[in-house]
């Protein structure tokens, strides 16, 4: 089993939840959330907001506390090879009760697919009265979707975050 190896990033102010599924191998290796240069994350919600992409995690954590979101994912350890969705089994899920009651939380937003999937089955109960959104994913795995596209489909992160 591998252990999900970094701490969510939050606080009392944030309003919009996005949840990943596993840090990626250079996830894992940086110590921070999209760490893999290819992954669009935090290009497109730079884009959002039209501000320079973050490339430390000091500039990083600063964007999502000034933007008001958290960021964690909905696996808390797995058996994985690689960092390819498709190679997770035998997950078990991350706590987001301590977010949801200690944030003022509107809405939670997925990070592609298996995130969705994998919110809906162990984790959706937790937040019944909100809104769950699922993104397509920015891995760079997910061709079909550019910049332009995945930032229009994002779009929804910063209207929740600006309420």
């Amino acid at each position: 089993m591998t252990d999900h190896p970094i701490a969510p990033v939050w606080d009392e102010h944030s309003r919009v939840l996005i949840l990943g599924s596993f840090p990626s191998v250079r996830s894992r290796e940086t110590g921070f959330f999209y760490g893999h240069p290819q992954n669009r994350f935090w290009r497109v919600l730079a884009s959002l907001w039209g501000e320079e992409t973050p490339v430390t995690t000091e500039e990083k954590i600063a964007f999502l506390h000034r933007r008001h979101l958290a960021l964690w994912d909905v696996i808390a350890s797995c058996e994985i090879t690689g960092s390819a969705d498709s190679a997770i089994r035998n997950a078990i899920p991350t706590d987001i009760t301590q977010i949801l009651s200690g944030a003022d939380i509107r809405c939670v937003c997925t990070n592609g697919g298996t995130a969705a999937a994998l919110y809906r089955r162990y984790q959706a109960s937790a937040a019944p009265a909100l809104p769950h959104i699922a993104l397509p994913s920015t891995s760079p795995a997910n061709a079909a979707w550019n910049l332009n596209r995945l930032c229009e489909a994002w779009r929804d992160v910063k209207v929740y975050a600006e309420q």
